[in-house]
């Protein structure tokens, strides 16, 4: 019990030094005074996104980037999304419309979309974003200055998250309780490591040479945590990568509710800890339960325990621009539903097929 109890300590310190650093580090994408010329190609997969995808292409065309053409891929959906869609294609030209065919054996419906998307865009970056993303003016120049500043070949994005219900302050926080925790997103642009990757797919800004070099869409296309997978592939091969957060320039809202959070994040969780279901849940059941063997080995440090943990979830909550009295009421609850995101992640891998957007995947 006294190793266990040394062991949880010395990772919760790790913990409240790492979501220091990142509060403390430059974590979002720096403003630029200029404007750039290149042209980009926002490309947006999109599969029932009425209540989202107008919004977002409103955000796109109103931009001081001028230079842009923005590509949405209608993944067969199953509402207006693609009336939409054309109805504001007919006010600006830049806007275009593609339909999926189907979605080929072997595919990924949003790896697909994406691959498809980048064969048709003509840019010298491609920025693939979300239908539920809401973006700030200026957003694509200061994309454009940090990718040339630093040599950058890949950008990502955790969006700030839109949190209102009481099942998503349940769930959402979770996403940059472990992201913002566990690894110093500074060394995911100066490492060479590949295991120091962080993606998510919800924003990703690719310089096109490379991209069309190496179609990391197609590469990954059976592979259901793609961005994280893309990621690590470029740094296999070479490139600087960079993982940033969100701040009020780039938003979004993931889910409404506490079924549809867990259901969703239930899909990728695993991937933040390497795939390896062992990882996630030692992770939670430290996060969880790591009082008890402090108490019992160091009742003198508990205090201690308690402050460093709690500290980790302040750090936490100011650097992704979340509430932090809901992060710290929600505690308990948050660790609950950690626990079965990792469960229903363990179930539909090795006992149903997961199912998102009215498609089942493998």
């Amino acid at each position: 019990m006294t190793i266990l109890a040394i062991i949880v300590i010395v990772f919760t310190i790790i913990q409240l030094l790492v979501s220091l650093t990142n509060l403390l580090y430059k974590r979002t994408l720096p403003a630029s005074p200029e404007t750039y010329g290149e042209l980009i190609s926002v490309l947006i997969p999109a599969r029932n996104e009425i209540k989202n995808i107008g919004n977002l292409l409103i955000d796109l065309v109103s931009q001081d980037h001028r230079n842009i053409e923005v590509i949405v891929f209608d993944d067969q959906s199953e509402d207006n999304t693609a009336a939409i869609v054309k109805q504001l294609a007919m006010s600006d030209k830049r806007i275009k419309l593609i339909s999926s065919e189907g979605l080929p054996h072997g595919w990924h419906g949003k790896n697909h979309a994406c691959n498809a998307l980048s064969e048709h865009a003509r840019g010298e970056y491609f920025m693939f974003i979300d239908a539920d993303v809401r973006i700030g003016d200026r957003l694509l120049d200061n994309a454009v200055r940090f990718s040339q500043k630093h040599g950058v070949s890949l950008i990502s994005i955790f969006p700030k998250q839109i949190i209102k219900s009481i099942g998503e302050m349940m769930t959402v926080p979770n996403m940059n309780y472990i992201l913002v925790s566990l690894l110093p997103l500074v060394l995911v642009r100066k490492s060479d490591f590949p295991s120091l990757s962080a993606a998510n797919g919800q924003f990703m800004f690719f310089r096109a040479s490379e991209y069309r070099k190496h179609k990391p869409h197609r590469v990954m296309k059976a592979q259901k945590a793609e961005d994280i997978a893309i990621a690590r592939y470029y740094k296999k091969n070479g490139y600087k990568i960079a993982c940033l957060l969100g701040d009020n320039k780039i938003t979004c809202r993931m889910y409404s509710g506490f079924h549809d959070a867990v259901n969703g994040f239930s899909k990728n969780v695993i991937a933040f800890f390497g795939n390896s279901f062992l990882l996630a849940i030692l992770f939670w059941a430290i996060t969880t339960f790591g009082i008890m063997p402090v108490y019992i080995s160091f009742p003198e440090l508990t205090i201690f325990y308690i402050t460093a943990y709690i500290f980790t979830r302040v750090f936490v909550s100011a650097a992704s621009r979340q509430n932090l009295i809901f992060n710290l009421l929600f505690i308990l609850p948050l660790q609950v539903s950690m626990g079965l995101f990792i469960y229903k992640a363990f179930i539909n891998k090795h006992f149903r097929k997961f199912q998102w957007k009215g498609r089942y995947i493998d």
